[in-house]
C-alpha cells in the first residue's frame, strides 16, 4: 500500500471527506486551497528558554518495543510489527495544550485557525443545540451521522455560535488542524512530536503494555482516561465523569508523569502517515517524506471498544492537516 494510505474513518472527521461530498460548504470549497497557516508575529516576543520548557517533561530517550501485535489492534492500521526503535533524550508536555494556552498565543499573534478561515468545523451530533440543527447551518456527513459541520464552530466555540470556552480554559483546545498546531509550537519554539516518540512517551517506560499504566482497562474498577461509556453513538452515560473533554490534568500520570496519553483528545503529531512501519533497529524515525495525511495518536472521549478501540498506546489514526474537530487537540515537544 502507499504511504497516503490511512485507517479508515475513525471518531475524527475529516475536512477534504466533507469538501468532496454534496454536503460541502460553500466557505470551505472557497478557501479549499492555500490556508497561511504561519501566524503574525510581529510585535510578539518570543519565550524564554525557561518558558518554553515549563510544564513539559524531560525524558532520556533509548530503546523501545514500539507496535504491538495485540489481538485487539488493527493491522491494517500499521500497528505492528513490534520492532525496536532508538530515541534522542526530548522534552515533551505534561499535558495537551490548553484553550488558555492556545488564547495566549491567539491573542500574541493574531492567528485565525482554519476553523474560522473556512467558517465551520464539525461537531459530534449530540452537542449541537437543536435549534442550529433546525435552522439549516449544520450538515451531515455521509457514512458517519454522528459528525456535523457546523457554520461558526471553532476553537472558541467549540458546538458553534453560543457556546463558549470560558468554563473550561484547562480543557484541552479542539476544532485544532494540523496546521494550527505546528504553527502554535514554532511560536512557542516547540514542535509536533514524532509518531515514535508520542508513543515512548506514552508507554511511561512500561514495555508492551496496553494502555499508559497496564493492560486492564480499569484496574480494581477506576477509571483511567476519558473514552465513551454506553451505546456509541447515541448513548452516553459519562461513568469516567466526562461527557465531552476532561481537564488537561485528569486522571493519574503514566509512569512518566504525562497526562491523559489516551482518552480525552486525538492528539496531532508531526509525521505524515505510512501504512508501513519504521523499521527494526531505527533511530529517531521521522516518517514518510510524502503524503497526504498526518499521524494522530490516543484515542478521544467519543472511543468505544464497539466502534473505535483506539485507546491504546499503539493505536493509530491519521486525517489531512487541514481537518478540525470537537476531538482533535495536540501536546507539543522539544529536542533536548
Amino acid at each position: 500500500m502507499s504511504t497516503e494510505a490511512q485507517p479508515s474513518c475513525c471518531c475524527a472527521a475529516s475536512r477534504s471527506a466533507e469538501r468532496d461530498s454534496a454536503a460541502v460548504h460553500e466557505a470551505g470549497a472557497e478557501l479549499e486551497t492555500a490556508i497561511p497557516v504561519q501566524p503574525d508575529a510581529a510585535g510578539s516576543e518570543p519565550m524564554e528558554d525557561r518558558e518554553r520548557r515549563q510544564g513539559m517533561v524531560l525524558l532520556p530517550g533509548g530503546t523501545f518495543l514500539m507496535g504491538t501485535n495485540d489481538e485487539e489492534g488493527f493491522p491494517k492500521d500499521g500497528e505492528g510489527p513490534i520492532r525496536e526503535v532508538a530515541l534522542a533524550p526530548f522534552y515533551i508536555d505534561a499535558c495537551a495544550v490548553t484553550n488558555r494556552e492556545f488564547g495566549a498565543f491567539v491573542q500574541a499573534t493574531g492567528y485565525l485557525t482554519e476553523a474560522e478561515r473556512f467558517g465551520w468545523s464539525f461537531v459530534f451530533h449530540l452537542f449541537v443545540p437543536e435549534a442550529a440543527k433546525a435552522s439549516g447551518s449544520t450538515k451531515s456527513v455521509p457514512g458517519t451521522p454522528w459528525w456535523l459541520a457546523v457554520d461558526g464552530a471553532d476553537w472558541q466555540r467549540p458546538e458553534g455560535p453560543g457556546s463558549h470556552v470560558e468554563d473550561r480554559l484547562d480543557h484541552p483546545v479542539v476544532h485544532v488542524s494540523w496546521h494550527d498546531a505546528a504553527a502554535f509550537a514554532d511560536w512557542a519554539g516547540k514542535r509536533l512530536p514524532t509518531e515514535a516518540e508520542w508513543e515512548y512517551a506514552a508507554r511511561g517506560g512500561l514495555i508492551q503494555k496496553r494502555y499508559p499504566w497496564g493492560d486492564l482497562l480499569k484496574p480494581d474498577g477506576e477509571h483511567r482516561c476519558n473514552i465513551w461509556q454506553g451505546k456509541f453513538p447515541d448513548k452516553n452515560n459519562a461513568s469516567d465523569g466526562y461527557a465531552g473533554t476532561a481537564p488537561a490534568q485528569s486522571f493519574a500520570p503514566n509512569g512518566y508523569g504525562l497526562y491523559n496519553m489516551v482518552g480525552n483528545v486525538w492528539e496531532w503529531c508531526g509525521d505524515l502517515f505510512t501504512d508501513r512501519p519504521a523499521r527494526n533497529g531505527a533511530s529517531n524515525p521521522r516518517g514518510p517524506a510524502k503524503g497526504t495525511s498526518r499521524v494522530m495518536r490516543g484515542g478521544s472521549y467519543l472511543c468505544h471498544k464497539s466502534y473505535c478501540n483506539r485507546y491504546r498506546v499503539a493505536a493509530r489514526s491519521a486525517n489531512t492537516p487541514d481537518s478540525s474537530t470537537g476531538n482533535m487537540g495536540f501536546r507539543c515537544a522539544a529536542d533536548a
